[in-house]
């Protein structure tokens, strides 16, 4: 496949949606817009667009590659969306009332009702550290395959990639904002699904399968292992743990995360954003289980042609790129590029709007839309750009993928604390939290989740953890905040209406 080719059409896939962006902005490009689209998203458009944003680049790539992987995952990863598409109806019925009751531009706002404004900003820096982390990681691994098969081609260095690849983000994003972005992942979505569909057609054409064919062969394969059942204690695949990790990092890093709830909050009414979380979850699950069957494939006929790749990542573009045909591989390249930036321009818009509302108090101004406040908004969102791409360069510095990968762990660890931080609000009414201990708590709660991750078998009898550390991570939280806290001498009423209305 010519990195020619492939680089002209990533360029014309921008050049549509920058296109969009002047569309969607030419009227109406003020701070009300970029934040929450003015409050008046098509919950349809929301929901379709919500996929890409949730699956990412990683998961297009790693979750097809897992599936034969020598760890044995097989189909495992299909409890933990079980466990995601459980937490998406917790979010929709517990979370979304409350921030819609609440009117939320950002929805660490309810921090500082329930619990204080040291707790507010604490819980504000975390999903701002952990998505710039989390974000830049992801970005990352897409960059280095856009590198190898497309830019080293031209001697292109690795940090003008990067900066290519932000400032295309950026400037799509940077007027418009959550307006232009229903769009955009919309569209992006249409590509990631469309993409996921055509690989699989293709590939059971090389391999001189119908679509029935197919489906009789992954499920006879050595790969479609679903439910884990046995060693609870050594097993990270574990379907307890699996399921009970999806539901509850799918609280952390979806329900209490401004990069998603922002498209729920730009919906009209709960009602729009409650059938938007349904029919999203709908949706996501049946994607899952043709990103696993594409794996399935994938290792298959990497079996028949003696294909060997040094790392499961690289098997999804190194055949999509190098042994399926030219059109096979624009569709991987077209899915890939949906994928990636439809996360990655979703979370700048997101860290943009949370910056400017929980640190500089926008929402609080009565002159939200001002040129003043507008330029403001400009310049942080310049500034998130930049230190993305400085993200980016030191992942690309440290060279070491478990070290990059400790890095995305530690950072995936911080939305235990917003777990303690949000169940203490919402369900401990009579105590009084020592706000400017919070920090200090939030704090301790990862590194002893760290701790636990990397000595559990010697600590707990062989036990192993997987996703289901988030619930201790928001446990100990929790409990230090208890310990901490104080009885409140005034009457509880407020705290138990907001309960009860969530």
């Amino acid at each position: 496949m010519s990195s020619g080719i492939l680089l002209t059409f990533i360029i014309g896939y921008f050049l549509v949606l920058m296109v969009i962006s002047y569309l969607t902005s030419k009227n109406s490009a003020n701070n009300d817009t970029f934040f929450v689209a003015n409050r008046n998203s098509k919950w349809y458009l929301v929901a379709f667009g919500m996929i890409g944003t949730a699956l990412s680049g990683v998961t297009f790539i790693s979750v097809p590659g897992k599936v034969g992987a020598p760890s044995g995952d097989q189909f495992a990863y299909f409890q933990f969306v079980l466990g995601n598409a459980a937490g998406f109806i917790i979010i929709a019925t517990v979370l979304l009332p409350l921030y819609y009751r609440m009117k939320l531009t950002s929805i660490y706002s309810y921090i500082e009702h329930a619990l204080g404004t040291w707790s507010y900003k604490t819980a504000a820096a975390i999903f701002l550290l952990s998505r710039t982390i989390g974000s830049s990681f992801r970005l990352y691994l897409v960059v280095i395959v856009l590198q190898k098969f497309i830019f080293d081609t031209y001697n292109v260095p690795f940090a003008v990639t990067v900066l290519i690849c932000l400032a295309l983000i950026w400037s799509y994003t940077f007027k418009g904002g959550l307006k232009t972005i229903i769009i955009t992942d919309s569209l992006q979505t249409f590509f990631l699904v469309t993409s996921v569909f055509l690989s699989i057609f293709f590939i059971c054409r090389s391999l001189d399968y119908n679509l029935f064919e197919a489906a009789e062969a992954i499920k006879n394969s050595s790969y479609s292992k679903i439910f884990f059942l046995d060693d609870f204690l050594g097993s990270k695949f574990h379907l307890t743990k699996q399921f009970l990790g999806g539901v509850f990092i799918t609280i952390g890093m979806t329900g209490l995360d401004q990069d998603l709830m922002q498209k729920n909050l730009s919906l009209k009414n709960i009602k729009e954003a409650q059938k938007n979380m349904f029919s999203f979850t709908g949706v996501f699950v049946v994607i899952n289980i043709f990103f696993l069957s594409v794996g399935a494939l994938l290792y298959m006929y990497a079996a028949k042609y003696g294909i060997t790749v040094e790392k499961t990542d690289y098997l999804f573009p190194t055949i999509a790129l190098k042994y399926l045909g030219v059109i096979p591989a624009m569709v991987f390249m077209l899915g890939l590029t949906a994928a990636t930036f439809a996360t990655t321009d979703s979370a700048l818009t997101a860290l943009t709007t949370s910056f400017c509302v929980d640190f500089l108090g926008f929402n609080k101004k009565n002159d939200l839309n001002s040129k003043k406040n507008v330029a403001t908004r400009h310049w942080v969102h310049i500034a998130f750009s930049g230190l993305m791409f400085l993200t980016i360069i030191i992942f690309n510095a440290i060279n070491n993928d478990a070290v990059v990968g400790a890095i995305f762990k530690v950072a995936s660890y911080t939305y235990g604390p917003l777990l303690g931080l949000y169940s203490f609000g919402l369900f401990v009414s009579n105590r009084q939290v020592r706000d400017k201990l919070v920090p200090f708590i939030c704090l301790i709660s990862p590194a002893v989740c760290f701790f636990l991750s990397t000595e559990s078998k010697a600590l707990l009898g062989g036990y192993v953890f997987d996703n289901e550390l988030i619930i201790v991570n928001g446990l100990i939280t929790f409990i230090g905040l208890w310990a901490t806290s104080s009885a409140k001498s005034e009457s509880p009423e407020v705290g138990k209406t907001e309960v009860v209305a969530a």
